[in-house]
């Protein structure tokens, strides 16, 4: 994510370093590089000149501190000029919840941008951390299989959806769909549109319509992060006539440049709400401009990833793993199950990079999102006696493990050894076992299948 502008923006300031004080001369150096690299990241030309011009007054109008040097400064400039960029601060969700009637979110965007899967997205993040009953409604009656898609969606995630196969009016479903809410006491419709391959008076008066008809409390503009100025001009279009409240952008974990994300705000005035991160259900996030103005500069993201951690954290689970470890009693079982954990966490290498200094060490490192492929193909391998006592794996049950699970001897013995040491490193912790369980699993090298860092 904005590896290649993140690249770009600290060879800048590197014409700063050594410097003893901040000039004309130098900050106008500075930002002339400040400024290809936003262009080259597809940021939209004027957003990119008014910000290196803001940047560069704020510089020159600083009283620096002895103890401040000039580079620290205007990373500290461009960082708050970034947010301010993004929008300052993250925007919530409008969702009043009316009495008696259901908040209703309109997705709408053109076809390729993950309308469909967003909607499953939302849904499940608005189930889980909103604590809302959703229910997703089908209204892309163009595109073959949208709505088995959609329903697919909604069974993996124990979302409800409705859906009518016989009829072919996108506004007639949506209300349908919204009745149906009301009378089956779902608090949140999310209505999954059509789009188009480019913007026509057609899709322009369907969505409309389908506005007009659902009355939502919120209308989301979904939009390719890899589309650059494109999608900037695309969200401008459907701003002037839709009129939506949020922008969701998808795909910032791909070959993304970055221009959409610094250009959207300013050009149509519109808060970023959500990006996605990755083709897991789990992976979407609230936008905070703070934190993605760290993540391009390299300061990494902690609050986010403590964050991710803290969902996955359950306190009884906790608990009875603490026992266990007190016990001696954690098994391959209860490590297979921390595994599951982590990976509900998100992309390893994006998770890797929200750690300070980490992002730019990995930056060449192709960090599998399968790193624990084989660990858990070794684990799957064992019969239920051996996981929950891994004391009984001698030469021949090592063997046929190796065997069952595709891996070699050596592998299994890597594993079952990693294991040990992780047991007694929490039996000595054990008061704090629990918290520092996945940080000792993280520390784990030289395994099959695990990044090397």
């Amino acid at each position: 994510m904005f590896e290649s502008l993140s690249d770009r923006l600290e060879r800048s300031f590197k014409i700063l370093k050594g410097e003893g004080k901040i000039t004309e001369i130098n900050v106008a150096e500075t930002l002339k590089d400040v400024r290809k690299a936003l262009l080259d990241a597809d940021v939209n030309y004027k957003v990119a000149k008014s910000f290196t011009d803001t940047v560069k007054q704020k510089a020159l109008g600083q009283n620096v501190l002895i103890a401040v040097k000039p580079k620290e400064l205007m990373v500290k400039i461009v960082h708050d000029e970034l947010t301010q960029l993004m929008g300052g601060e993250s925007v919530e969700l409008n969702l009043p919840g009316h009495a008696g009637k259901p908040s209703v979110i309109l997705m709408a965007g053109l076809n390729g941008a993950g309308k469909t899967t967003l909607s499953g997205k939302l849904a499940l993040l608005l189930k889980n951390k909103k604590s809302k009953k959703p229910l997703l409604v089908a209204c892309d009656v163009y595109r073959p299989a949208a709505v088995e898609q959609l329903r697919v969606l909604g069974e993996q995630i124990g979302v409800p959806v409705y859906m009518n196969l016989e009829c072919k009016d996108p506004v007639q479903i949506a209300k349908e769909g919204i009745q149906e809410a009301k009378a089956k006491a779902f608090d949140t419709v999310i209505v999954d549109t059509a789009g188009r391959l480019a913007i026509d008076e057609e899709l322009m008066r369907e969505i409309a319509a389908i506005k007009e008809a659902a009355q939502p409390d919120e209308t989301l503009f979904v939009v390719d992060a890899m589309t650059g100025q494109d999608a900037v001009n695309t969200a401008k279009e459907f701003n002037e006539r839709l009129d939506y409240d949020g922008v969701v952008l998808t795909k910032l974990d791909g070959d993304t440049r970055g221009g959409a994300a610094l250009s959207i705000r300013t050009v149509v005035n519109k808060p970023i709400k959500f990006v996605g991160t990755g083709e897991k259900m789990e992976a979407l996030d609230v936008f905070h401009p703070a934190r993605m103005a760290d993540r391009i500069l390299g300061m990494g993201d902690i609050v986010s990833l403590v964050e991710k951690a803290q969902e996955q954290y359950d306190e009884e689970e906790a608990k009875r793993l603490q026992k266990k470890i007190q016990r001696n009693q954690f098994d391959f079982n209860d490590f297979f199950a921390q595994i599951q954990q982590i990976k509900k966490m998100g992309n390893l290498k994006d998770l890797a990079a929200m750690i300070p200094g980490v992002g730019k060490a990995l930056k060449d490192i192709d960090v599998d999102d399968n790193a624990f492929k084989s660990i858990e193909a070794i684990i799957q391998s064992m019969t239920p006696k051996e996981r929950t006592n891994p004391e009984i794996l001698n030469g021949s049950r090592k063997m046929r493990i190796a065997k069952g699970s595709g891996t070699d001897i050596q592998e299994v013995n890597r594993l079952i050894k990693q294991f040990d040491q992780t047991r007694k490193m929490m039996k000595m912790v054990t008061g704090n076992g629990m918290k520092n369980m996945m940080g000792q699993m993280a520390k784990m090298k030289g395994m099959g299948g695990m990044p090397k860092f």
